[in-house]
């Protein structure tokens, strides 16, 4: 590596890493090229596109692209969830990802996941970090058991060698219990997130302890990630910020599925089987998540918590309604505007929040405890309640199952919200999100406790299949759909009963025929009898 001697830290670097020999190990990006051979394991921090390495992942792509060297500098890359799509998009587009788990997001990289040029292991992001310090995704490796390298993003280092993480802190702890060496960017462009965090390492079994919380606003760890300074090899000066995203409107489906979803939990109050400020919230990502925490913002609920792994613009929102007392995550994925945002009302918001490691925000065991509400948007969910977060047609990867079944399995309420249709090329409805049996099952039917369309919500809590199925087909499915459906449903319990296998009768043979039908006339609705 070049010599770092020549560089001078900035004001702004100096005044952020506050142990000061670390300031030796100062380098250009470009100078940590050999730190990075074909076929390296690397593992950066980074949770739904915030708090990513940004300089050291661009110099490679660049390296590769200038170079030539498309599919000869490739690496296994581990990180908490998705990061930035300029960097693992681009990477992947370059032909530089060998291997990937547990979450992704981006063009490029699903492509190269279904052309199956990576290789892509898909994971419960709460069993991510541990199965990672178990040695399990490592394990075949010939000689290093470890990750060669990883690229930490911090907003400050403390004066023992502590990493002060920015927007996310995801798996980055075990991260670095994992590497053999660390590189930390450290980004001067927004501000240190000092005391937004609390940070627990992970301890193996029979060692491993409880964490003792009992309500999001509980802390049990520490303000940074403790790091063996030894292990630092290098510090970068960086100033690029997250490249986020501007928030879809929501739309009018995305606000009939808050209008049901907010009826149901007030009816919930109205019965007792809730208090009046609620349970704690998780709420996914995208534009049904932020209508219903939209809903929330403008509801007659006060004094709410939320329990969740990201949250999004909308939560600033229910800050400001006054309603919303407490939030914890593993990640704060606002767009441009509302990191603006958060960061001009900093002492507004600061306190009100805590960033943990996702192994403690997505952990079931605090979930069951907290009482969590869990709501989560699938690919599809079937007429019994099963859900497909994954494969669209059983096949085809989006992103990963990411935190979805860590809070559905686990929270007092599980509820999953979907459009009734999505648009094919050729049929603005060509798509039912209500489907006979889905073609992938990320979350069984003994999971789930509501499902959610525009057209109505579906409470399935305590009924028997064939039940479950009257009800979602009639409070969910579009009502394009819902003939065909209910067709299935009486000619799959006339032929199942007739045989005794009535108890959650299907037409294996017909179950996929929706499915077919889109895939070879573009549209769902080709489909009118059964059988």
């Amino acid at each position: 590596m070049a010599s770092s001697s020549l560089l001078k830290a900035s004001a702004e670097l100096t005044a952020r890493v506050r142990r000061p020999s670390l300031l030796k190990k100062l380098a250009h990006a470009e100078d940590l090229l050999p730190l990075f051979p074909n076929g390296a394991y690397v593992g950066w921090s980074g949770f739904t596109g915030v708090g990513y390495p940004k300089k050291i992942p661009t110099m490679l792509a660049d390296h590769v692209e200038k170079n030539g060297l498309q599919g000869k500098m490739k690496y296994s890359l581990f990180v908490g969830a998705s990061s930035g799509a300029e960097t693992e998009n681009r990477w992947a587009a370059l032909n530089m990802i060998e291997r990937r788990s547990p979450h992704q997001v981006g063009k490029q990289i699903a492509k190269g996941i279904n052309n199956s040029n990576i290789k892509f292991f898909d994971k419960h992001l709460s069993m991510f970090p541990v199965d990672l310090v178990y040695g399990f995704y490592t394990k075949d490796r010939p000689s290093n058991k470890n990750l060669d390298v990883v690229i930490v993003e911090a907003t400050a280092i403390t004066e023992d060698g502590g990493i002060i993480p920015g927007a996310s802190v995801g798996a980055s702890p075990e991260l670095i219990q994992m590497a053999d060496k660390i590189v930390v960017e450290v980004n001067t462009s927004m501000p240190s997130f000092e005391g937004l965090h609390d940070i627990t390492m992970t301890q193996l079994p029979p060692h491993r302890k409880p964490y003792l919380i009992m309500a999001p606003e509980d802390r049990i760890g520490t303000t940074s990630i403790p790091v063996d300074t030894e292990k630092i090899v290098a510090i970068v000066e960086s100033d690029y910020a997250d490249q986020t995203q501007p928030n879809t409107p929501p739309d009018a489906k995305s606000q009939g599925i808050a209008r049901h979803l907010i009826e149901f939990l007030e009816h919930e109050v109205k019965h007792g089987r809730l208090p009046k400020g609620l349970l704690p919230i998780q709420s996914g990502i995208g534009n049904i998540a932020n209508a219903v925490i939209g809903g929330l913002a403008e509801s007659k609920f006060e004094n709410m918590k939320v329990w969740t792994e990201v949250l999004q613009d909308t939560f600033l929102d229910l800050f400001d309604s006054g309603r919303l007392d407490f939030a914890t995550a593993t990640s704060i994925r606002f767009s441009p505007d509302g990191f603006k945002r958060f960061y001009d009302g900093w002492d507004n918001y600061y306190d009100k929040l805590l960033l943990r490691p996702q192994q403690v925000s997505n952990s079931p065991e605090i979930i069951r405890r907290l009482g969590v509400i869990g709501m989560n948007t699938p690919v599809e969910v079937d007429i019994y309640a099963h859900a497909n977060s994954t494969c669209v047609m059983g096949s085809r990867m989006l992103n990963g199952i990411g935190g979805s079944a860590d809070f559905l399995r686990s929270a007092k309420y599980s509820i999953m919200h979907t459009p009734s249709t999505r648009p094919s090329k050729s049929d603005p409805h060509g798509v039912s999100c209500i489907v006979p049996m889905c073609t992938h099952v990320d979350q069984t039917e003994h999971d789930l406790d509501v499902v959610v369309t525009e057209q109505g919500l579906a409470d399935v809590r305590g009924l028997s299949p064939k039940e479950r199925a009257a009800v979602i087909i009639e409070k969910c499915a579009h009502p394009d759909y819902k003939p065909i459906l209910e067709d299935y449903l009486k000619k799959a319990e006339f032929e199942c009963m007739r045989r005794g296998w009535a108890h959650e009768p299907h037409l294996l043979w017909n179950s996929f025929d929706m499915h077919k039908a889109l895939d070879v006339d573009g549209s769902m609705k080709e489909i009118k009898t059964w059988g």
